[in-house]
């Protein structure tokens, strides 16, 4: 079809309009990137604009060079892979229940999964909840405190309801049970919605912060976002104090350590990312067709 004047004018101005939002968005990061790899006399100045200027690791070993810092690490891979896998399950079981025509009271509990979108119990409730459970300070408030998402469980439920049925009806008269339709046709056929979804619990869990905040309070517990916060909000690093910085002495100073500690903390779900982006927004769409 012929493209008229007006539709070529609507995407020009269309991709410039993105292009301007992508670079709006790019430039912190790259901003981030380039203040943490220059001298803290250039970031003082102002000179770091756009690329590194005197450029240095100097933040980076000395976040990297503390233990602490591995061991935070271990725990937000910890929480992370762990928490992923045990939310990925429950929301697998609960969509597949979930979209089953003849599950008896099955729009009831869809009601009552669409009502935690909008409403929730309230933060001193639900640390009323961890204390009586006897969870605070545990590894195990983290993984199960917030197993499911209300919005990633209906993205998933809706996905499973687009699968044709005649698929589950061939399964069943050759004999499988609904365990055996899950694992050997629902699932096979909802990699993208899966991939979305976990990328969704991955993200969430790798940048969780206020509840493990809140919940823990032992330094071998906290995840990666809350040992960072300790270490600059509280000021418990004592030699990034700014001294000397108008004749360049100081290697690190707390604003270069901040940047760098920034790009640690990202730099895993900025790996992965691009290895499952091409699942991400069919994943969303699909599970998005059916209500």
């Amino acid at each position: 079809m012929k493209i008229s004047k007006g539709e070529k004018a609507f995407y020009i101005i269309n991709e410039i309009f993105l292009i301007l939002i992508t670079l709006i968005i790019l430039y912190p990061l790259i901003y981030v990137i380039s203040a943490s790899l220059s001298t803290p006399l250039a970031v003082e100045r102002g000179d770091v604009v756009l690329f590194p200027k005197g450029f240095t690791l100097a933040a980076y070993k000395h976040i990297l060079g503390m233990s602490d810092v591995w061991i935070s690490y271990a725990n937000s891979f910890f929480y992370t892979i762990a928490g992923t896998l045990i939310s990925m399950m429950v929301t697998i079981l609960s969509a597949f229940v979930l979209s089953r025509d003849n599950l008896p009271g099955r729009k009831l509990l869809n009601i009552l999964v669409t009502i935690n979108l909008w409403f929730g119990a309230g933060m001193i409730p639900l640390y009323l909840n961890f204390r009586d459970f006897g969870l605070l300070n545990t590894r195990l408030a983290i993984l199960i405190g917030f197993i499911v998402n209300p919005f990633n469980l209906i993205l998933m439920r809706n996905f499973f309801k687009s699968i044709p049925r005649s698929l589950e009806e061939a399964a069943a008269i050759d004999g499988a049970g609904l365990s055996r339709i899950l694992l050997q046709v629902v699932i096979p056929l909802s990699g993208p919605s899966i991939a979305c979804i976990a990328l969704f619990y991955a993200v969430a869990n790798w940048n969780s912060y206020m509840w493990p905040m809140i919940l823990l309070n032992d330094d071998s517990k906290i995840p990666l976002q809350v040992f960072i916060k300790k270490l600059i909000v509280e000021l418990k690093v004592p030699e990034f104090k700014q001294a000397s910085i108008d004749s360049g002495a100081t290697e690190v100073t707390e604003q270069t350590f901040v940047y760098a500690s920034i790009l640690v903390s990202a730099i895993p779900m900025l790996v992965l990312y691009p290895f499952i982006q091409k699942f991400f927004v069919k994943g969303v769409m699909v599970g998005a067709v059916k209500g």
